[in-house]
């Protein structure tokens, strides 16, 4: 299911760009520094760069084909981590969609499959929380895209952050964050179960440092440079898919107390 939502999305998101589906170039993009290049691919580096989500996100549904190495919940709920690699395997063609084309659909794309992994970090959490079944996670996830997206459509300048949807998916990062070392105190505790504190730490520490690196990669920024193929935003597409990946580990590690 994780190859065919790649190779399929992959396709889409590229003739999209070569044909024009998404709409004209209105600039949607343009302040993460690289200047657009002639051609159906506007950003090269920015756009590319977003194959690390892919890549990745087929590494984790190849550990989703082992239930025991996928930890206590997932273990428990296979198709949760299936689910978990087909999303981290869309942020990629969404963010494609917005740096290829600078489109409004594109821009559109691009926070919609942000919100589909925060929705999903923060339902996973609230699940195991509750001590409640995947419909808690579903339900969750449910509100947070909606919310998110909700957020992106109102707009408004935050700083730092840039608009407010940017503002809506930090704060489900961060809401999940919280819930998950809710669950590691209780686990330290109590009989519930231990988490895998090393990769979850890794994978805060790596979307630390992504987003450090994401606001020097502004248009304006001192440290842009619109011509170079090295491009800092590329760089934090990277970093949040290893991350993003890391979180999985984080997930795969969860154990029952010695």
């Amino acid at each position: 299911m994780t190859a065919v939502t790649a190779v399929l999305s992959l396709a889409l998101v590229l003739a999209a760009a070569r044909w024009g589906w998404l709409g004209p170039d209105v600039g949607r993009g343009d302040g993460f520094c690289e200047a657009a290049r002639p051609g159906w691919v506007r950003q090269p580096a920015n756009t590319w760069s977003n194959l690390g989500f892919v890549v990745l996100g087929l590494l984790v549904a190849v550990h989703a084909t082992r239930p025991l190495r996928l930890g206590l919940t997932l273990g428990a709920h296979p198709s949760l981590a299936t689910a978990y690699a087909v999303l981290v395997v869309l942020l990629g063609p969404g963010s494609m969609a917005m740096h290829a084309t600078q489109s409004d659909v594109g821009g559109h794309l691009d926070l919609l499959s942000m919100f589909l992994l925060s929705g999903f970090a923060l339902g996973y959490a609230a699940m195991r929380v509750t001590r409640r079944g995947p419909s808690v996670l579903w339900l969750v996830f449910a509100v947070a895209v909606a919310l998110g997206m909700a957020a992106h459509f109102r707009g408004g300048h935050v700083p730092l952050l840039g608009h407010g949807g940017n503002a809506a998916f930090a704060a489900e990062l961060l809401g999940a964050v919280a819930l998950e070392a809710v669950l590691v105190v209780r686990g330290r505790r109590s009989a519930d179960p231990h988490q895998a504190l090393r990769f979850g730490l890794a994978s805060v520490g790596v979307l630390g440092l992504a987003f450090a690196i994401w606001t020097t990669g502004m248009t304006g920024h001192a440290w842009c440079r619109p011509h170079s193929l090295l491009q800092q935003h590329a760089a934090w597409h990277v970093l949040d898919a290893v991350a993003a990946y890391l979180l999985f580990r984080y997930y795969a590690g969860e154990r029952r107390p010695a």
